[in-house]
């Protein structure tokens, strides 16, 4: 096995995707066995950490009556409330003080699945030399998938942390992974 530190380089980054109680055993909207990256995440944050990289964790923060709420007409159940439980990251999931938290899915007319979706991330990270990211977190056919295709867009390498993502259906993960990997993303084994 690979040792993490060995993998950053300067100019790297660390995206930890979603990963709040909401998408976890007993949340409003769990991803099967969601919980399952947050050890793998903690090594890789701690990797980070040691080796200077940025880490960076994007969360849903729905209002109430957000448009991808089934009651609003979308595919979800409502999840990851402001300020609520389900909202808050999952509490064994180590983020440093450093972390940077990228809050998407506030807008009220359209949802936001990628932390690039009209956040400015790309041009933090530009401004801070950010040339390759390492990203994990759920769910990987949703918002992981989303974050990755916006990330290649944006012209960054990507490494997606295969085991530290779960999709919300294993027919949407290996589809998602296709897409990561067609747009010139690497899968991180």
């Amino acid at each position: 096995m690979t040792n993490i530190d060995s993998l950053f380089a300067p100019g790297d980054a660390l995206i930890v995707v979603d990963v709040q109680n909401d998408f976890c055993a007993g949340g409003a909207l769990p991803v099967e066995n969601g919980d399952a990256v947050v050890p793998v995440l903690n090594r890789w944050i701690e990797a980070a950490t040691k080796a200077n990289v940025p880490v960076y964790a994007s969360r849903d923060w729905h209002p109430v009556g957000h448009v991808s709420f089934q009651e609003s007409g979308g595919p979800w159940p409502p999840h990851c409330l402001q300020d609520s439980a389900g909202a808050l990251f999952h509490p064994d999931l180590k983020l440093p003080d450093s972390a940077i938290i990228v809050t998407k899915g506030v807008r009220f007319d359209q949802d936001q699945n990628s932390a690039f979706d009209q956040t400015g991330l790309a041009r933090h990270l530009r401004k801070a030399g950010i040339r390759r990211l390492w990203i994990g977190g759920l769910a990987e056919d949703v918002c992981v998938l989303a974050t990755v295709l916006d990330a290649r867009k944006e012209g960054f390498e990507v490494m997606v942390i295969q085991c530290a993502t779960r999709p919300v259906t294993p027919q949407g993960g290996e589809k998602a992974r296709r897409e990561m990997q067609d747009a010139g993303a690497g899968i991180a084994s």
